[in-house]
């Protein structure tokens, strides 16, 4: 039996990714030395923060 997790992760998303995608992303992962799904992750918070911020620009103007 796995350990229990506090954030447990069940849901798997797959896409496809050109070759090229797919060289740039074993680049970071080497460079990095993180995993493809923490490299996502990142990507989302990142994507995120950038649209908060974009939509709070919005708002002051």
């Amino acid at each position: 039996m796995g350990r229990m997790r506090e954030n447990p992760r069940y849901n798997v998303i797959s896409m496809r990714i050109s070759d090229e995608e797919r060289e740039m992303l074993e680049l970071l992962v080497q460079t990095t030395h993180k995993s493809v799904s923490d490299i996502m992750r990142e990507a989302m918070e990142l994507i995120t923060s950038q649209l908060a911020k974009s939509q709070m620009g919005k708002k002051a103007a």
